[in-house]
Order: structure tokens, then sequence, then C-alpha cells
């Protein structure tokens, strides 16, 4: 399983950006597809997932901002960010959980400045 983020790019304060990322290779029908964030010296925090089914779940500090989206046909994940803060800069990462097992695209940086 592949996935490949893009999207990412400098923005002000307020601002918005839009990432996506798509997944190929040995993928179920049956799967959860989100995107985790690492900031500089800090740990991995995870941002938002949806399943296969469309049900979808945010961290709180991006409820109200945030929209994850998904196209089954085509195995992408959107992630529409919008009234970006300063504290979003990080580094973003795509993944996909199939039949319990991750996988984890490379990364696409987000930097907001203030």
């Amino acid at each position: 399983v592949q996935l490949q983020a893009s999207g990412g790019g400098l923005v002000q304060a307020g601002g918005s950006l839009r990432l996506s990322c798509a997944a190929s290779g040995d993928i179920s029908i049956t799967n959860v597809m989100g995107w985790y964030r690492q900031a500089p010296g800090k740990q991995r925090e995870w941002v938002a997932i949806i399943t296969s089914g469309g049900t979808t779940n945010y961290a709180e500090s991006v409820k109200g901002r945030f929209t994850i989206s998904r196209d089954n046909a085509e195995n992408t994940v959107i992630l529409q960010m919008n009234s970006l803060k300063p504290e979003d800069t990080a580094v973003y990462y795509c993944g996909i959980r199939i039949r319990g097992k991750e996988y984890w695209g490379q990364g696409t940086q987000v930097t907001v400045s203030s």
C-alpha cells in the first residue's frame, strides 16, 4: 500500500489550505483513512479520521475549522483546512488502516504565518 499526499504550503493566519492524499495498492473496501500531524519538538497527534462508511472524527483543536472527506472510488482523502492558526504549523501525514494494519505517506509541510 502506498500513499501520496499533496497540497501543503505557506499561508497566513486565517487562510485556507486543502490537502489531498491518494492511496494505491491492495486497498480493502473497508478501511479508515485519516491525517496526523507533527510539529517541531512535539509528539505526533491525530487530526481527523474518516471511515469508508463516511463516519468522521476530529481532534478538538481542529473541530469547526477542518473538514475531512473521501472518495472511495478513487481511494483518496481530502483535508480542507480553514481559519488556519500558527499552531497548525506541522508536517501532515495521511494514513490508512486496513485489516488492523496502518500505512503512512511521506508527509507534507503546512506552515501558517502570524
